[in-house]
């Protein structure tokens, strides 16, 4: 196995746009030719767009784009500038009268950061993907949906960290794999290697990282409001040969990756959305796959942590260094 570049998968390109004052911001993952895709959702709290179009029983196979976004319910309006900008370049599900693009997306809560008036728009959105077409690697960390994303809330703001935005991919063979995760949890971020915590809840004396799970715990008799802002979102890109039916499962597996990366994960207060586009050019073993992109989604989380910078009165990993 062998570290790559996002960019490295043929056919697929990843633009940020993101208002750095407001605290907001989206991610354009698009695939004009189509992929095959499929979606899991397990937070409790979602914020989504298009998902029911991705089971498997349903007509559309192909997918022309994934937006992530802050904003909460409000920043799904940024996967509409990314169907302006694919109508544009005559990219979508031909239907004999035009084309419609297929915009999948999520948006996260970050609305307790910056400016809860500031939203990822249609305007931003379309920005994100005309940015998806200059050279170079997309950025990581406070950018994109990860310039207002946080973690460790159960105790609210004032122990919370700065987040933001990882990219992991890697191939073995001719199969690559690669994950992009905008990280705004609830719980910690747990190192995928060493198990140690990357960021999360600050303890008490706000100058290390606490335990969101034994917090928890302590309290398991009460019911406290920890509504301050989640959601981790996420999609996997490989140019494996996927039905939609396995892109589906592999979105399912890949939430193994949340689960040794955030501690803890898919909670009430949280929306935790994985989406998968497959480009269809190499053959791979769905069960193995699906065991890479758990690995990969976990780093890329690690990275969304250690990218970050601290920002809006909050540290980062890199401020407990």
């Amino acid at each position: 196995m062998k570290e790559i570049k996002v960019t490295d998968i043929k056919g697929i390109r990843i633009g940020h746009a993101q208002n750095k004052e407001g605290g907001t911001g989206c991610t354009a993952i698009i695939c004009e030719k189509g992929a095959f895709a499929g979606a899991d959702v397990r937070g409790g709290g979602p914020a989504s767009r298009e998902t029911e179009l991705l089971k498997p029983i349903n007509m559309v196979q192909q997918i022309h784009c994934v937006m992530l976004s802050g904003g909460s319910a409000y920043g799904l309006a940024a996967g509409d500038g990314a169907m302006a900008y694919l109508e544009e370049k005559g990219a979508g599900f031909d239907t004999g009268f035009g084309v419609v693009p297929i915009v999948c997306g999520a948006s996260l809560f970050d609305l307790a950061v910056g400016d809860a008036k500031c939203r990822p728009d249609k305007a931003m959105g379309y920005e994100a993907c005309v940015n998806s077409e200059k050279e170079g690697e997309p950025a990581e960390g406070n950018v994109g949906a990860g310039t207002g994303a946080t973690v460790g809330k159960f105790r609210g703001p004032e122990f919370v960290m700065k987040s933001g935005l990882g990219i992991y991919a890697v191939q073995i063979g001719e199969v690559q794999c690669a994950a992009v995760v905008a990280v705004n949890a609830l719980g910690d971020i747990i190192d995928y290697d060493t198990h140690e915590k990357i960021a999360g809840m600050l303890n008490e004396t706000k100058d290390g990282i606490g335990s969101t799970a034994e917090a928890m715990y302590e309290e398991i008799a009460n019911e406290r409001n920890v509504f301050s802002g989640n959601t981790t979102i996420g999609c996997i890109i490989t140019n494996a040969k996927l039905n939609k039916d396995q892109c589906n499962k592999l979105a399912q597996i890949a939430h193994n990756g949340y689960a040794k990366a955030i501690c803890p994960v898919h909670t009430s207060a949280d929306g935790d959305t994985i989406f998968v586009m497959a480009t269809g050019e190499a053959d791979v073993a769905a069960d193995s796959l699906g065991a890479l992109a758990t690995e990969v989604m976990a780093r890329a989380i690690n990275r969304a942590a250690r990218k970050a910078e601290p920002a809006y009165g909050l540290k980062a990993a890199s401020s407990l260094k």
